[in-house]
């Protein structure tokens, strides 16, 4: 049977395309070694479970290794204490079946797990576990993933706290030998979850986990690579390197994200009449549709973000001011709602600066945002939908025209608003005109570079084809003219002769319309609004 791309559950080489974990898979290993105690904390469907298991498999030869699911574990099993005992020893004796514990620790071990007592405590279960480890012929290795599944309990903190006490005197008493937790939220934030009012809500349970900084993502290499093996299989003829680069720069090496677009364009794009075959699946193009169909299918990803958005006030606040407002925001992983913005996978910092985290999140929130009930009642939402298909010719999309009857559907419906309000509004109620146009064929993203109150570039994705349109609000014709210089550069790293500006300009006696530039061998259209 040939592999195939896998977006749900756990990978698994013989069965799916995947990146090479060796290199991640020695960098945890040396902290293993080390015996380090630490948390694999990263978004939803980031490949943590993969880790988990091929990091199991890696240390079998040196380590035994306890590995437990705490989505196994029903919310019964943490009702008290005795429960969670009883819970987890079955828990354990399931995840060593076959391998010979002492005589001793088995017994008791069996006794809890047989819930034959009344009395079981989270201590004496350690007792246990502690005197497994001094006589066993391997170091333990507890790991277990999806441990935020049980952040609402105070029996887990509990057992945290036992984890913590055993780490700090672990040159006096035997336990295990390291000890690595997965899930989406940190211990933190796990505490902050759900503690009662008025107790401090920043103590962790378990304070003496190591950092790190192993990347989980994909890199352009990563995604060659799995390319390749692919390629071996199937022949395309396509270029590995454009379009892995092509697949990180929308994805950021988000694996959910990277595999989707691959499963996409190997099992479902081949299937219609525009790309007949996998060779002309795997291209720009077939990169850009498969794109524009994830940004409108549902999925558990995109179900979980929302959810968040939807959960956390302050999370919905932050990405709105970064996306609609244009908001230069300092990476402060202190400030709650930066934390939580990162924690979930919306945001990362580049240069200590909070910019989202890839194109694909960035155009679906955009899209979030852009079209509520709200926006699409607006009337240049629905002049957009009436004309769009005054836009194409050809398959090509017609920038110049777009910018003409926007400049003047804008100047009749909002020319008579106030300075203030083109500001905020000018830039959104072009992308709620923009968006209907290429709706399903098209992509758009804001680079993050330039996203701020005075200068957004927007770059479009239509039919292979790129188009950068540069929007500014007017300051002078020397800022103007600096503005003309940037986009130059920007065509120059885009390898285009032709790029697009749109001016909100607050001077009276303006000139609305469209006028060319040249700009040393490039040529400016600039829409003046």
């Amino acid at each position: 049977m040939s592999k195939i791309f896998n977006i749900t559950a756990n990978c698994i080489p013989e069965k799916h395309y995947m990146v090479d974990l060796t290199e991640r898979l020695d960098q945890f290993k040396e902290m293993v070694d080390r015996g380090d105690y630490f948390i694999i904390n990263r978004a939803r469907q980031y490949g943590k479970t993969t880790t988990m298991l091929a990091l199991a498999e890696y240390l079998k030869e040196d380590y035994l290794v306890i590995r437990l699911d705490f989505q196994r574990l029903s919310d019964a099993s943490f009702a008290d204490e005795i429960s969670f005992v009883f819970a987890l020893s079955k828990r354990i004796l399931l995840a060593v079946k076959g391998v010979i514990i002492p005589d001793k620790e088995a017994e008791q071990l069996n006794f809890f797990a047989q819930k034959k007592g009344n009395a079981e405590t989270l201590d004496e279960l350690f007792i246990v576990l502690n005197e497994w480890c001094e006589h066993s012929e391997k170091p333990l290795i507890l790991m277990i993933d999806e441990v935020d599944q049980a952040s609402n309990y105070q029996v887990f903190l509990n057992f945290l706290a036992q984890l913590r006490a055993n780490y700090i005197e672990r040159d006096l008493i035997s336990t295990f030998h390291s000890v690595i937790l997965a899930g989406v939220y940190d211990i933190t934030n796990l505490k902050r979850k759900f503690v009662s009012p008025g107790e401090h809500s920043t103590n962790s349970p378990w304070n003496g986990s190591t950092d790190y900084n192993i990347d989980l993502s994909f890199s352009t290499t990563d995604i060659t690579k799995m390319l390749q093996e692919y390629e071996n299989d199937h022949a395309t003829g396509m270029d590995l390197n454009t379009v892995a680069q092509e697949i990180y720069d929308y994805t950021s090496g988000y694996p959910f994200l990277v595999s989707r677009i691959c499963k996409f364009l190997d099992e479902t794009l081949p299937a219609t009449d525009a790309f007949c075959d996998r060779s002309a699946a795997w291209t720009k193009e077939g990169i850009t549709k498969a794109v524009g169909a994830i940004l409108i299918e549902k999925n558990t990803l995109f179900e979980s973000l929302i959810d968040k958005v939807n959960l956390y006030p302050d999370l919905k606040e932050i990405l709105y001011d970064i996306l609609m407002n244009g908001t230069d925001i300092s990476f402060n992983p202190y400030i709650v709602s930066i934390s939580t913005a990162y924690m979930f996978g919306f945001i990362q910092a580049e240069n200590s600066r909070v910019v989202i985290a890839n194109r694909i999140f960035e155009t679906f929130l955009y899209n979030y945002f852009l079209l509520s009930e709200e926006s699409r009642s607006t009337d240049i939402y629905r002049l957009g939908t009436r004309e769009k298909y005054l836009f194409i010719h050809d398959d090509v999309l017609d920038m110049e025209r777009i910018l003409e009857r926007f400049v003047v559907s804008f100047d009749d419906l909002y020319g008579d608003q106030e300075q203030k309000f083109i500001e905020e509004d000018g830039r959104r109620y072009f992308l709620l005109y923009l968006r209907p146009i290429i709706n399903g064929i098209g992509n758009y993203y804001v680079e993050s570079r330039t996203r701020n109150m005075e200068r957004t570039d927007i770059i479009i994705d239509y039919k292979a084809k790129q188009y950068v349109v540069e929007l500014k609000l007017w300051h002078g014709n020397a800022y103007n003219t600096r503005g003309e210089k940037q986009l130059k550069d920007y065509l120059d790293y885009y390898h285009l002769d032709k790029g697009y500006m749109l001016s909100f300009n607050f001077n009276k006696k303006k000139e609305i319309g469209l006028k060319n530039i040249k700009v040393g061998d490039k040529l400016l259209v600039e829409a003046v609004v």
